[in-house]
């Protein structure tokens, strides 16, 4: 049986709606995030690339360093010896192809690869100069080195290299740097959604308290949130405060008007009942017995309507232990006489059902649901009450063996104001939506089933049991 109302299924998130607190807060933490990562990429590449190469040229300066030990001055002239071995080691690196040259003052080739003369650089004695050469087919890092090689000349050494090295480099440092950064911005992103979750709890903590508080619930809400919240929270426990005490002025109306409908309804029954007793026209006893009718009916639309609202309003005591074996006891005392007046077969199957609850709106529950046999489901019905203890629920059930209602118009009988198509009677169509509403507010359900033998209609409450 189904025991969930519709209201206490989740709320779902409408289209287009506004972004929540939390994702405007990660939205604006992702935002530089996304900016910075490409940025750091790139500035860290830079860096670590100019360092890279720096070590590069650092030791391509040695080698030029090292071809400018073997140059000579003989007879005024520079001359340079080096060895077969020296030349193999000068040139040797397991990824590049070195070249080196020696040009005298005149720019001749003293030693070496004469390509590298066809690139025009002039240094001083002493400078260095790196730069990105292609002599021929193929790009090269060359440095060129100023060597004095006799009074007021100046040599140059000139050390080239291929650059696949320096480019397997620079991929490497640019995937470690990218690498880097986007683990960085990872990183950053769940300890931001992390603190965002952690500084925004106190707001979840708060959202939970006010959806799960009932209507009875109006003490001021907690201020233990952080500062920035505490004005909201201070203006909401000030709307408590106008509701409790807008309660408080509708329980008192309440009260009076409960007072003021009944007595004149109650005097008005009693002059017609006097009326009936005393002689009288016998023309006027229809009339007489329709404004008994009628008053009747006045007098029980006004305690709905006032059950109704009571149910509504904001009830501040909490629930008292009760069984609906002994509420059933109490309503028979006063319905079982009308039953038999109306020609109704009133009877009791009661078990022990313990609840906690309200024990003057567990009556009218139960007074709605035996008024609404009275009224619809015609004389010489069987009507039946029932309570007993079902897996953790207290039962209440009311059965008829009058018309029913169709299985398609049940959800809408229990609407406020709405009577069955073939319904009979002076009902106002109160009866089964005041009981729905009193059975909410103790916690439980109310549903409409076919009767025992599948004529007639049962009512079934269903309360948390108590302990």
């Amino acid at each position: 049986m189904m025991r969930n109302s519709p209201a206490a299924e989740p709320a779902r998130k409408p289209a287009g709606a506004p972004l929540s607190l939390k994702q405007r807060l990660l939205w604006w933490l992702m935002l530089p995030l996304l900016a910075a990562v490409p940025a750091g990429s790139f500035a860290l590449y830079g860096v670590m690339r100019g360092t890279a190469v720096a070590w590069l040229d650092q030791a391509l300066g040695d080698t030029a360093l090292a071809v400018a030990n073997f140059i000579r001055v003989r007879d005024g002239k520079p001359v340079v010896e080096v060895s077969m071995q020296t030349d193999r080691a000068l040139r040797f690196d397991r990824v590049d192809r070195v070249y080196y040259e020696v040009l005298d003052p005149q720019g001749r080739t003293l030693v070496g690869d004469a390509m590298l003369a066809g690139v025009p650089v002039r240094v001083r004695a002493g400078e260095w100069r790196f730069l990105d050469a292609q002599p021929e087919v193929e790009t090269l890092r060359m440095v060129v080195l100023g060597v004095v090689c006799g009074p007021a000349a100046v040599c140059q050494v000139r050390v080239a290299e291929t650059v696949f090295k320096r480019d397997a480099l620079r991929k490497q440092l640019l995937l470690a740097a990218t690498g880097m950064m986007v683990v960085l911005a990872a990183v950053l992103a769940i300890a931001g959604r992390l603190a965002i979750q952690q500084g925004l709890r106190p707001l979840d903590e708060l959202k939970s308290e006010v959806e799960e508080r009932q209507l009875d619930r109006l003490e001021p809400l907690s201020q233990n949130v952080p500062a920035e919240v505490q004005p909201l929270i201070a203006a909401i426990n000030r709307l408590f405060e106008r509701l409790r005490l807008a309660a408080l002025a509708q329980q008192d109306f309440l009260a009076n008007a409960a007072h003021q409908l009944r007595t004149p309804l109650t005097s008005l029954r009693t002059d017609i009942d006097l009326a009936l007793l005393e002689p009288h026209d016998a023309a006027q006893e229809p009339l007489l017995k329709r404004l008994q009718k009628s008053v009747d009916r006045s007098a029980r639309l006004a305690q709905q309507m006032l059950a109704m609202a009571r149910a509504d309003a904001t009830v501040t005591e909490a629930g008292k232990p009760l069984d609906l074996r002994d509420v059933a006891a109490q309503v028979a005392e006063d319905w079982v006489p009308r039953a038999v007046e109306a020609g109704l077969d009133l009877g009791f199957d009661l078990q022990a059902a313990p609840v906690l609850g309200q024990g003057f709106l567990l009556r009218e529950l139960l007074e709605n649901l035996i008024h609404n046999c009275l009224s619809y489901a015609g004389p010489g019905a069987r009507v039946t009450v029932r309570t007993a203890s079902e897996a953790g629920w207290a039962v209440l059930e009311v059965e008829d063996n009058g018309p029913g209602i169709p299985a398609s118009h049940r959800a809408r009988a229990l609407e406020r104001f709405q009577r069955g198509a073939a319904a009979r009677g002076l009902g106002s169509g109160l009866g089964l939506a005041i009981a729905l509403d009193i059975a909410k507010r103790h916690g439980g359900a109310l549903s409409l089933h076919d009767g025992t033998q599948g004529v007639g209609l049962l009512v079934r409450v269903e309360l948390p049991l108590r302990a």
